[in-house]
């Protein structure tokens, strides 16, 4: 059975910094596409970043660059997602999600991806 399980969460200060992490099991993630996704309350899913099997290509929506760094792991089946000058907009319950193929204009549409974690919430506030 296949499983990602998020962690790293947690109430923050806003400039302050956090590591989420994603584990995989049950498919074969090295050769699987992982995308970070966020939903604040009562607003869409948002891709937030995205990193192609093997590590390379990765990509980032614009309100995270500079910002977020996502890396991978596969002997770990581990992606990680650095996030720092955190903001409260950053607010939300972050996802990671897994699927086959890495698309650069399309990697942030949830249909892309077949399989999801239960999520992990961050908050930016003082």
């Amino acid at each position: 059975q296949s499983k990602l399980v998020e962690s790293g969460g947690a109430l923050v200060q806003p400039g302050g910094s956090l590591r989420l992490s994603c584990v995989a099991s049950g498919f074969r993630f090295y050769l699987s596409v992982i995308a970070w996704f966020r939903q604040a309350p009562g607003k869409e899913r948002e891709g937030v970043s995205c990193i192609s099997s093997g590590g390379s290509p990765t990509i980032y929506a614009h309100s995270v660059k500079g910002r977020f760094t996502i890396s991978r792991d596969d002997a770990r089946n581990t992606v990680y997602l650095e996030m720092s000058s955190l903001k409260p907009e950053d607010t939300g319950i972050y996802y990671c999600a897994a699927g086959p193929t890495y698309y650069e204009n399309y990697w942030s549409i949830p249909g892309r991806y077949d399989r999801w974690g239960q999520g992990t919430q961050v908050t930016v506030s003082s």
